[in-house]
Parts: structure tokens; sequence; C-alpha cells
């Protein structure tokens, strides 16, 4: 099994203003290298061969950029014109590009430091016990979200459970990190109208099939242009 995967690059970027007025966030540069390349080359380097972008924000530029790319992954772009549809009615309006199984990434974060997960978490992947295998840092490994308290609990099987936001004390140790593999069979009665995947996050967690995978590098997430520098900081130590 080798999944395609879906990168996220139809919001409109907006805390990212005024980098933003002139182009979509995923092709903003970090250390020279655009947020979309960022995702694109480390799934290729992790054996990924096909790849769905889908666009609403200036996409002829990023229709543009993704034709001009050389080499794995090969590229479809997934146009939401009407609006973006956030992340799970973008996937959702994706699926038949996807296959049976994918792996959804988020154009503005990326790591460095384990190439081998992408890998590890293809073979991790179990549709039999899971619906979707999250990708997750710990809290000392996330750069660009300080005093976030986390957003998962794992327990020693993997399964997942969310921090109590009502509990200021719980101070869960992992980030969601935008990326995951997961089932396309688990796209049922949803909203027809631009729906967000925590839904399908809660219907695993009460179902126990929300499971977890630890990322061993150093995961970024950049959102506002005080985060590039951010970024570009820890990247050059």
């Amino acid at each position: 099994m080798n999944p395609p995967v879906m990168v996220l690059a139809a919001g409109l970027g907006t805390r990212m203003r005024p980098i933003t007025d002139t182009i979509p966030k995923p092709l903003v540069k970090v250390a020279g290298v655009t947020l979309l390349d960022r995702a694109l080359n480390t799934f290729a380097r992790g054996g990924t061969e096909q790849a769905v972008v889908n666009t609403h924000y200036r996409p002829e530029q990023i229709d543009a950029h993704c034709k001009a790319r050389q080499g794995a992954p090969a590229i479809t772009l997934s146009p939401e014109p009407d609006g973006p549809l956030e992340t799970g009615g973008g996937i959702a309006r994706a699926l038949p590009l996807l296959g049976d199984t994918f792996f959804t990434t988020n154009a503005d974060s990326f790591w460095v430091g384990d190439d081998a997960v992408i890998p590890a978490m293809r073979t991790a992947f179990d549709p039999a016990r899971m619906d979707l295998l999250l990708q997750l840092a710990p809290r000392d490994q996330s750069i660009g979200l300080a005093g976030h308290p986390g957003d998962f609990a794992m327990d020693a099987m993997g399964r997942l459970t969310r921090r109590n936001r009502d509990d200021a004390s719980d101070t869960v140790p992992y980030n969601y990190t935008g990326t995951a593999i997961m089932s396309a069979a688990i796209f049922t009665d949803l909203p027809a109208s631009p729906f967000s995947l925590n839904i399908l996050f809660d219907r695993a967690i009460a179902s126990g099939r929300l499971y977890g995978h630890r990322l061993n590098g150093l995961w970024f997430t950049v959102g506002t242009p005080d985060a590039i520098e951010e970024a570009e900081l820890a990247l050059s130590r």
C-alpha cells in the first residue's frame, strides 16, 4: 500500500497578512523554501508518489508552481472555486482522487529530523481497528505554539482522547501536527456545507478508533509573519 497525500492548501491565510495580500500562504517561504514544497518534498522522501492539492485563494499561483515542480510526487489539483470547504469538506470533495486510504497534511506546517515517520505511519495504519492515525508532536518539540497546552492524550496502546479544555491544570504533552493517515470509508453522514475534520476525530474517539503516532523530529507550524522568523531561527540552530 502506497497511499497518496492530500495537501490542504485552500485557506485564505488571513493571519499571514500582509504577506498573503499578494501570494497564497502555501507559497510563503521559510529559509528559502515554500511551505508547499516542504510538504511535498517530505512526502516524496517518504516514498509517496501521488499528491492532491486543494486550492481556493489565488489558485493560479499554486497551479503554476505545481506545474513547474520536477520529480515526485505527481500532483493533481482539487479546486474549491465557491469558497474554502475547511479541512473535512475539502477532503470530502477530493475523495474520488484519493482512493481507499490516504494521508493528509497541512500546507502551513512541516517537520525536520524524522524522515522515517511517513513509512512508519503507512505500516502502522490498520483500518480494521483505526479510523484515523494522527501524527503527534510532543509539546517540547513544537515550534510556533508557545504556551499551547496540547491537543491529545495517548494511552499505552496509542489510542487518543482530547485534553480536558475545562481543566487549566491539564497540560497534555501532544500537539496534533496536521498530518494523518485515514480511511475514506469514514466520510459518511457528514454535513453538505464546509466542515472540520474534528467531527471525524470525535466520532473516532467515541468508538475507540482514533490513534496517534509520535513524531521523533522537530515540528513547525507557520501561521503568522512572526512565526516565519521563529521557524528560521530554530532551523538555523
